[in-house]
């Protein structure tokens, strides 16, 4: 699919960068102003699609505005300034034929690449294969309108790219990528088989982040879709979550065409995975100070207090057992958590590192193996997806009886793999095996927000 964030693929080469204390700048206490810009969006239900209709159309008016906007005020932001020139090719569709043709015809024109306009048109029947396999009503125009705006976004980055900054922060204005991923993702989720485990520790932890704190969540990695889906899980319950979150993103989902614009709609630190950072020998220096400085901004936010970041230490997305086809957290690397563990606790501020856990590959399943390549192809599914958190884990608790650091390490990592793991079982059981909360555990509490909330 085309969903920007693997916001953990690059996660792990943090270990190849340090920051020393001599690199520290003073400490900033206090608290930050909490204010929730974007509306909240009512999940979709499972009887109709009204509601849901009613925010893509708006979506496609705010693409209208933007351009008015820019039109009349000439403005000149560094944003999207490029909405002046572009073409209107996909916001005019008004049926499957004019979105193919207009691939075809930006295609002719020079405009989109050979391999990006195949990649658009495949991933256009990928997600139509996946959306209308949910039943849902008037399934066929949440198609058109998600996939005339993804492809709008799609190809005003070919034609103006887009340039990420090492910390990016969601574009919301004048156009709200933010929304235009949730309103992306949200028909491909399955939430009657859809669990959040221990969701009042997710409410914990919001609450801390308000006193100042800095949380870290550290976490497997399934797909391109993880983050959208932390958000949409915990959007009737925790909204302040999925809009504040920071997610440490390889450097593939801000440079695929096809990733661009979803990644746009995320807060990002954007680091080179340890899965790619020799795939060109000649780009290994460059990688590396690239990296040094995204951790400089991490510690500068970090010194800030009230941070939720997000980071999964194996380096790059989950994969299935060749042997069996069964899909698991991928180890994590010790000196990735480690490195995390050390920037909390040097920040100034007082920080908790919470084991979370992520199943949500068959949304958009990753490629079996790493490819070298820019540019995946991009399955689509509907289906149940899961989100755990369990209770902080301290490093003193664990590592109290370990004789070196280097004991502590892999102790403290794997404590928290051992966490995750055991969250995934759970998710797994609720969702694959089809038990649902029966699947709760004593440390496993499962339920669905989206049920509970009167909103809904």
């Amino acid at each position: 699919m085309t969903l920007a964030f693997s916001s953990s693929a690059a996660t792990v080469a943090v270990a190849s960068a340090t920051v020393t204390s001599s690199a520290r700048v003073p400490t900033l206490r206090g608290f930050v102003s909490f204010r929730l810009t974007a509306k909240k969006l009512p999940l979709r239900s499972h009887g109709g699609c009204v509601r849901a209709m009613s925010e893509l159309v708006q979506d496609k008016e705010s693409v209208v505005a933007a351009s008015t906007s820019f039109n009349d005020a000439k403005e000149t932001s560094n944003k999207t300034p490029s909405e002046l020139n572009h073409s209107r090719t996909f916001l005019d569709a008004r049926t499957e034929q004019d979105l193919i043709s207009g691939i075809r015809k930006e295609q002719e024109a020079g405009t989109l690449p050979p391999n990006v306009a195949s990649g658009m048109e495949e991933l256009y029947w990928n997600y139509k294969n996946a959306v209308l396999s949910s039943g849902a009503s008037r399934a066929d125009e949440t198609v058109l309108s998600n996939m005339s705006l993804a492809f709008d976004r799609m190809l005003l980055g070919v034609e103006h790219p887009y340039t990420f900054n090492p910390y990016h922060k969601a574009i919301r204005e004048p156009f709200d990528y933010f929304h235009f991923v949730h309103t992306y993702i949200r028909p491909l989720i399955d939430f009657k088989n859809s669990y959040v485990g221990n969701v009042s520790i997710f409410s914990e932890l919001e609450d801390k982040i308000r006193q100042g704190h800095n949380i870290v969540l550290i976490s497997n990695h399934q797909s391109e879709a993880d983050p959208a889906v932390i958000s949409l899980l915990l959007e009737a319950q925790c909204p302040y979550i999925g809009e504040n979150i920071k997610c440490v993103a390889g450097d593939r989902v801000i440079t695929d065409p096809l990733c661009k614009p979803f990644s746009m709609g995320r807060n990002l630190i954007c680091v080179y995975s340890k899965n790619h950072m020799n795939d060109d020998p000649e780009l290994v220096d460059m990688k590396r100070k690239a990296n040094t400085r995204s951790l400089k901004e991490m510690a500068t936010l970090l010194r800030s207090g009230s941070q939720l970041i997000w980071i999964a230490p194996s380096g790059g997305r989950d994969r299935p057992n060749p042997s069996t086809g069964e899909w698991f957290p991928a180890p994590f690397d010790p000196s990735s958590v480690d490195n995390m563990r050390r920037l909390v606790e040097h920040s100034g501020a007082p920080g908790h590192i919470y084991p979370m856990s992520l199943l949500c590959y068959d949304i958009m399943p990753p490629p079996p193996k790493v490819e070298k390549e820019i540019g995946e192809r991009r399955l689509v599914g509907f289906h149940g997806t899961g989100l755990s958190v369990a209770p902080e884990i301290s490093f003193s608790d664990v590592t109290e009886n370990c004789n070196s650091p280097n004991e502590a390490k892999e102790a403290y990592s794997q404590a928290l793999y051992k966490s995750v793991n055991e969250q995934y079982k759970t998710l797994n059981s609720a969702i694959k095996q089809r038990r649902g909360i029966e699947a709760s555990t004593s440390m496993v509490s499962l339920s669905q927000p989206w049920n509970e909330s009167p909103s809904v």
